[in-house]
């Protein structure tokens, strides 16, 4: 069966004329006629009832018309949607970030995009590093919003957008509270609370410790950055955070740590080489240009 014959099948079943159909179809009318001939011998039964050169659908027909007129309602329908996610002006940008960055970042960053281009939609996805890399491997995601990738077999372009200073938390009343800054060596002996492993500000703190020749003593691994700072606020234990807004502060203190230098630097990924919609393209070159960046100044990891 060809695609086509469905096609000229709905249009019969509607004219219920062959010549007029044919015309229709800009198709002659034994062509036309071929073609219901060799439909009706595919799916084994009659599908109208000739009268002269007028045509009824049979019950048959009636049957297998609802068929295809949903087939070819959902074919119309994927077309148009194509149209619509690849339209610049209409399309859908699919993104992934990091937990950390739902709080404010995130929200700013397409409430300033939508002013410029609203009819453009988002499909959203919060997760951590590894299952953000592994939505936009398979072609679930345009980009990502993330510390650098590492240890990925996967060819990632990453362009660094902005860094963020890591701070000690700490519980008000804390011994270490009114201190205007300290060193992160002065925390080795507290309760840690952190993300869980495959988070990368997970992946920044062991490393500043490991850096250090310290091994914290973790009594808490969350998922959600307002979680650890809600149990370092009853005073559970100390953590590291950037300074993130949506986060309540009233019952917690942020101390600048002097040495080492605690930062983590926060970038755009995008699987190296892969198709970008006009819209996802226009969001990209929106975040580059927000955060006065290039594409020059990506890094690519290979296999």
């Amino acid at each position: 069966m060809e695609w086509q014959q469905l096609e000229y099948f709905q249009t019969l079943a509607r004219i219920q004329h062959v010549t007029r159909a044919a015309e229709s179809l800009s198709l002659s009318q034994p062509a036309l006629s071929r073609s219901i001939a060799r439909l009706e011998e595919e799916v084994g039964v009659p599908l109208f009832d000739r009268q002269g050169r007028t045509i009824v659908l049979n019950r048959y027909g009636q049957l297998l018309l609802k068929r295809v007129n949903r087939i070819l309602k959902e074919w119309e329908d994927g077309k148009q949607e194509l149209q619509d996610l690849t339209h610049p002006e209409h399309g859908e940008v699919s993104i992934g970030f990091l937990h950390t960055l739902g709080t404010s970042l995130i929200p700013d960053l397409i409430g300033a995009f939508r002013a410029q281009a609203p009819q453009i939609s988002f499909s959203l996805m919060q997760n951590h590093s590894y299952s953000l890399l592994e939505h936009l491997d398979a072609g679930e995601l345009d980009l990502c919003l993330l510390a650098e990738p590492t240890e990925t077999k996967m060819k990632i372009q990453w362009t660094p957008l902005w860094e963020e200073e890591l701070f000690a938390i700490v519980p008000i009343g804390h011994r270490l509270a009114d201190a205007d800054s300290i060193l992160l060596r002065e925390l080795a002996d507290e309760a840690f609370i952190f993300l869980k492993k495959g988070y990368a500000l997970r992946r920044t703190t062991d490393r500043l410790f490991d850096d250090i020749g310290v091994k914290p003593r973790i009594t808490f691994e969350g998922e959600e950055a307002a979680t650890v700072a809600g149990l370092v606020a009853a005073g559970l234990g100390v953590s590291l955070l950037p300074d993130l807004r949506g986060i309540d502060k009233s019952k917690i203190i942020y101390i600048p740590i002097r040495e080492p230098h605690c930062q983590r630097v926060i970038g755009m990924a995008l699987i190296e080489g892969a198709y970008l919609s006009p819209a996802s393209q226009r969001f990209k070159d929106f975040v580059l240009a927000h955060f006065g960046r290039t594409e020059k100044e990506a890094v690519s990891d290979h296999e």
